[in-house]
């Protein structure tokens, strides 16, 4: 016992292998494991191992102080919060020291913002080395303000890039990693805006947008949609308070709205002289007959209006196959298109990536054995392809028709020539980057410079 470290309910502690002097800690034995506020966390590979890279604001309420951190990741792991909301949190080994005394402790890293505290000191990490006192408060000594200064107000370099946020849901996808990556590596200011944690003010003299916790994300430069087709609402909405707050959006939400919506899309394509496969729409099922007629007759492709990724696309084989599925789908109140099938395509087509008005790569997508769809979601292939001058056209006009500064534009050749398949508002880049070891990614963030004549 004589060899424990008496502690506070609360107390200023040091974790120098993260490079962070001093940060207050609430002391809870009643919490099971320790946590440290992280914002823009990202997982990475070092010397074959996994590690994550993590921006800390130390001092409560003040978020333009951030330290820079990175640690080995040893978990991913479920923790439930005092208030019962259980997140997945990567969790890192580092070195503590408290009052002198230092030892190897377990924190999972999360946003604290909404909490009174940047670090949360838990039982495990204070197992057989520590006691606590409740009732006392900083029994170890507490720095001065002026030390406060000397740590995190003294050598604090302005930053010379861009503030960038990039709107999406899920920190780990490829595509989300990558645009983070080249953002960093051009010297830009990069933060990962989960879209669900973000909500706005609408008002007539200061409107805001807020961050889990009450941040204010008022100051970005620019934003970088990469909205799931089930946030389309609500990603867009909150596309358009940015874009009201003169932040520049690389996509703007209004063309992310109208390229959702397959229907008016290739209505629009072909108000712009696109071509597309012959295509059709109906809402009876008493239509069915004339429906399929109207596209040539089978075998057709029938495609839900909400489908992505693939999912939600039929081929019917034969007439018969054909009425069954439109007719199944109109049981169910879903929106469809009807669409003729190109049979020559032999399950290949064309994606172009189109940022700011140039083709900037092009891979051919080719279906698995059996399937008529080229999808690399479902498992299909990707490959280099050499783009047509016709090709490349198509492509600029379909993402220029769509508004769209970054689009994922899919074309099928066909004995009529080539044809317009789809225009993807969020393109993934793992097929494309792979198949073309072209740094997309680093493209789109030009184009963000572009803008700002960076």
């Amino acid at each position: 016992m004589l060899n424990k470290v008496i502690v506070s309910s609360e107390e200023w502690c040091t974790l120098p292998s993260l490079g962070i002097p001093t940060i207050k800690a609430r002391v809870d034995s009643g919490a099971k494991t320790s946590a440290l506020h992280a914002v823009n966390i990202a997982p990475f590979e070092k010397n074959g191992e996994n590690w994550v890279k993590f921006d800390v604001n130390p001092i409560q309420n003040n978020v333009k102080t951030a330290l820079h951190c990175e640690a080995r990741m040893i978990d991913k792991r479920i923790v439930k919060s005092s208030s019962g909301y259980r997140e997945l949190r990567y969790v890192i080994q580092t070195e503590l020291d408290l009052g002198g005394t230092q030892w190897e402790i377990e924190l999972t890293l999360t946003n604290r913002d909404s909490m009174g505290y940047r670090m949360l000191l838990g039982r495990e990490a204070m197992s057989g080395r520590v006691l606590v006192d409740p009732e006392k408060h900083f029994l170890l000594g507490q720095p001065t303000p002026e030390k406060i200064k000397e740590y995190y107000y003294t050598n604090v370099t302005e930053k010379k890039g861009l503030r960038i946020g990039l709107l999406a849901s899920n920190p780990d996808l490829y595509s989300n990693k990558r645009i983070m990556e080249a953002g960093e590596a051009r010297g830009h200011e990069m933060h990962f805006l989960n879209l669900k944690y973000c909500y706005m003010k609408l008002d007539a003299n200061q409107p805001e947008i807020h961050y889990r916790g009450g941040r204010v994300l008022n100051d970005f430069d620019a934003v970088i949609p990469r909205i799931r087709p089930s946030m389309t609402y609500y990603g867009c909405a909150l596309t358009r308070h940015f874009e009201s707050l003169k932040v520049f959006s690389l996509n703007n939400a209004a063309a992310i709205t109208q390229s959702r919506d397959k229907l008016y899309s290739l209505q629009l394509l072909l108000n712009n002289g696109v071509d597309i496969p012959t295509t059709g729409f109906a809402n009876s099922p008493l239509d069915t007959n004339d429906l399929i007629k109207m596209v040539g007759g089978s075998p057709l492709i029938v495609k839900l209006l909400e489908g992505t990724q693939g999912k939600g696309v039929v081929l019917a084989e034969t007439k018969k196959a054909a009425e069954s599925v439109i007719n199944a789908f109109k049981s169910l109140n879903a929106n469809i298109l009807v669409q003729e099938f190109i049979k020559e395509a032999n399950g290949k087509d064309i994606r172009c990536f189109v940022i700011d008005g140039k083709v900037v790569a092009a891979i051919q997508r080719e279906a698995l054995p059996g399937e008529f769809r080229a999808n690399i979601h479902l498992g299909g292939t990707a490959s280099i392809i050499k783009v047509t001058a016709e090709e490349k056209k198509i492509a600029i006009k379909a993402a220029k028709a769509m508004n769209l500064k970054v689009a994922g534009v899919d074309i099928i050749r066909s004995s009529k020539g080539p044809l317009l398949l789809e225009v993807n508002s969020s393109p993934g880049l793992e097929g494309i980057e792979g198949a073309t070891n072209k740094d997309i990614a680093g493209e789109m963030i030009k184009a963000i410079e572009k803008n700002f004549k960076w």
